[in-house]
């Protein structure tokens, strides 16, 4: 099976130096989960193979075997020093007792799951470069010397690929392996572009510099997901290798739940993408009722306009009042998720996005929701008037009463949404300043 990297595509990014670390903030969860993890050790190795352990001591000595013959062919071929860093997760099996009496180093992580024992061991980690595998048997390491190899070439993030390599006889189930990792690195490829083959793949490999600026802080398995998101999203240089997937040498069920977890990997997916859960949405929800307006607006009252087959009445004002209206309130959602995005480290400022917030800056935002109040009430008013003026009695002015709806509704929302997008820009009233005062802390951290 060849081992050659695969290069994935990726944004342009600036130069960092590989000697200085990147400031890491802590993961969610306030004072106690700062407390919980630790700063970010000394990188006076070069490798470290990571392995996240509980309950594996029937298949720790021969995953640590494999770690070893595989730091040994790095001594080698690139006199690359290493480790065997073992992060034991709450194990009750004598787990990291056997860990050290092998030879492997044991760092024991006070929070449990998937992802909090791998963040863990990633920042205890001494090498420079970090291989990371399950402790199940499933993987052989030294398929990592190829990861670490594409490293030395300049990547940041290597990916295995199970699909790309071998998945011999039962060791990945019927449902994860033609269902739900092709369903979910699908998706993720659609929405964020990271070019993998097998994004949910358990072997792979990082520099600890890239592991500090992409930051996961996800406790469970969604861990993996994030991982390769936060990468894309930044940038980091991208590539994979085949890898082969072998069945685990556990005596009990994994860990994973498929339904549960992979629902979780979903989720996250859809979370960190602000674009496809509200802009994109948003944008169509409001150009559909805009066009309903425009096209009901056009013909007198209490007519109908026909499309094809199907006839349109001034009922279906209320429909494109109430899509507008949603459609509005998602996009501003979008700036938002996205302002959060830019200011946590993990999503680049593109010239798209620095235009959107330069024309979005406080005041620009509250004089067009003033604007669209007044031109809502008058609309109103006039309704009303009319309704006094003929003593209050049958009136049929619902085009009017919907359209000044429509506009004090938005305006509201675009009032209200003006003052939190300042507040998530740090009570900053220019968003473009905050954008670029952002990015500059992001690129201040790489150098």
């Amino acid at each position: 099976m060849s081992t050659r990297s695969v290069p994935v595509e990726s944004a342009p990014r600036e130069p960092v130096s590989s000697t200085h670390a990147v400031p890491v903030p802590p993961p969610a969860g306030g004072q106690g989960a700062l407390q919980t993890f630790p700063p970010p050790s000394r990188t006076d190795l070069d490798v470290t193979i990571l392995m996240p352990c509980l309950n594996e001591a029937r298949t720790l000595p021969a995953c640590i075997e494999t770690a070893r013959v595989a730091l040994q062919r790095l001594a080698e071929r690139f006199s690359l020093r290493g480790e065997i860093l073992i992060s034991d997760n709450g194990s009750s099996d004598g787990s990291p007792d056997l860990a050290e009496r092998l030879g492997a180093r044991v760092v024991h992580c006070p929070v449990r799951g998937y992802g909090a024992a791998l963040r863990f061991g990633a920042l205890c980690a001494r090498g420079r470069y970090i291989v990371m595998g399950d402790a199940d048997a499933s993987y052989d390491f030294c398929d990592g010397v190829a990861m670490v190899e594409a490293l030395e070439s300049g990547h940041e993030l290597c990916m295995g690929s199970r699909f790309a390599g071998q998945i011999l006889p039962g060791a990945m189930p019927w449902k994860n392996r033609y269902i739900g990792n092709p369903i979910l690195t699908g998706v993720l490829n659609l929405f964020f572009r990271s070019g993998f083959s097998d994004a949910h793949s358990g072997l792979r490999a990082f520099t600890k510099l890239a592991f500090l600026r992409i930051n996961p802080t996800s406790l469970g398995m969604e861990f993996a997901s994030e991982m390769v998101i936060k990468a894309a999203l930044l940038g980091c240089k991208r590539c994979e290798v085949p890898i082969v997937l072998r069945p685990d040498g556990r005596d009990r069920p994994p860990h994973l739940r498929p339904f549960r977890d992979g629902w979780r990997h979903l989720r996250y997916l859809i979370m960190l993408s602000p674009a496809w859960l509200y802009l994109i949405p948003g944008l169509v929800l409001v150009s559909a009722g805009v066009a309903l307006f425009a096209l009901l607006l056009t013909k007198p009252p209490g007519s109908v306009v026909a499309v094809g087959p199907f006839w349109f009445g001034d009922h279906w004002m209320a429909l494109a009042m109430g899509m507008t209206a949603c459609g509005h309130l998602s996009v501003l959602f979008a700036l938002a998720a996205t302002l959060v995005g830019i200011r946590n480290g993990y999503r680049q400022v593109t010239p798209v996005l620095a235009l959107l917030y330069r024309c979005s800056r406080l005041e620009t935002q509250l004089l067009i929701s003033l604007l669209l109040i007044a031109t809502g009430v008058l609309m109103i008013g006039n309704v009303v008037l009319t309704w006094a003026g003929g003593h209050f009695g049958a009136l049929s002015m619902e085009r009017d009463m919907i359209a000044g709806t429509t506009a004090l509704v938005v305006g509201v929302q675009s009032f209200f949404g003006a003052f939190l997008l300042s507040v998530i820009a740090g009570n900053e009233s220019n968003l473009d300043k905050a954008v670029d005062d952002a990015e500059r802390r992001r690129l201040r951290a790489l150098r």
